[in-house]
């Protein structure tokens, strides 16, 4: 059985994926979830690419929201899921392709270094509208401030064009419209469709390990 990185999106941080991590690790998967926040799309993918290198086999990424634009520049994955996420292609960014939705937007407070942040009460209406009060809650509370400029990054590399590749389309999602993210599963080799918001990661983990179960049965090993 191979291995499973974990990378995610905009404001999150590894935490939000403490349940998956744990169900797949109790199951014996390597789990590995780096942390971004390095400053700029370039080093995301560099802290991403590290975890797969030190990794014995090719593991399945699976990327979250704008993770899809980190996980789409990394090289060496058996597998790429993107879960609600960004699939960008030669010369595109996150923002390029659509970005945020008007209500994300809304719920961003620019500060005066350039930095953002997400007001708590709009966040959880916006990324976990479908957890309840006490979940969203908690999820809200991991989130963090975001460097400028990340979701103008533009891969150098485009991994779903060589290496098999899920895309998970959440249905219910406000952050990224579903019918963009329906557009971008297009670029993958298998499309989901899940009746959730932009994070079931969190309000839903159960999806998230059984799909990830099924793609370590079928990702081939050296």
């Amino acid at each position: 059985m191979t291995a499973v990185v974990l990378v995610h999106g905009l404001y999150h941080c590894p935490e939000h994926f403490a349940v998956v991590a744990e169900r797949l690790r109790t199951a014996g998967t390597e789990v590995v979830v780096p942390e971004l926040h390095r400053g700029s799309l370039g080093a995301d993918t560099a802290a991403v690419q590290a975890a797969v290198d030190a990794l014995e086999e090719p593991p399945v990424v699976l990327g979250h929201s704008y993770g899809g634009s980190v996980i789409t520049g990394v090289r060496g994955a058996g597998h790429l899921v993107y879960l609600a996420a960004f699939v960008p292609d030669a010369g595109e960014s996150a923002a390029g392709l659509g970005g945020a939705s008007p209500q994300l937007q809304d719920a961003i407070s620019r500060q005066p270094d350039g930095s953002t942040s997400l007001r708590p009460d709009r966040a959880a209406d916006t990324l976990y509208g479908d957890c309840p009060a006490p979940l969203a809650a908690w999820a809200v509370g991991l989130l963090r401030a975001q460097a400028p400029g990340c979701g103008r990054g533009v891969p150098e590399h485009h991994g779903w064009k060589r290496t098999p590749s899920t895309y998970v389309v959440c249905a219910q999602d406000r952050v990224i419209d579903p019918e963009l993210q329906r557009k971008m599963a297009a670029r993958c080799t298998d499309v989901r469709e899940w009746p959730t918001g932009h994070s079931p990661f969190v309000g839903q983990p159960g999806l998230v390990v059984e799909l990830l179960r099924e793609l370590l049965a079928t990702t081939p090993t050296r």
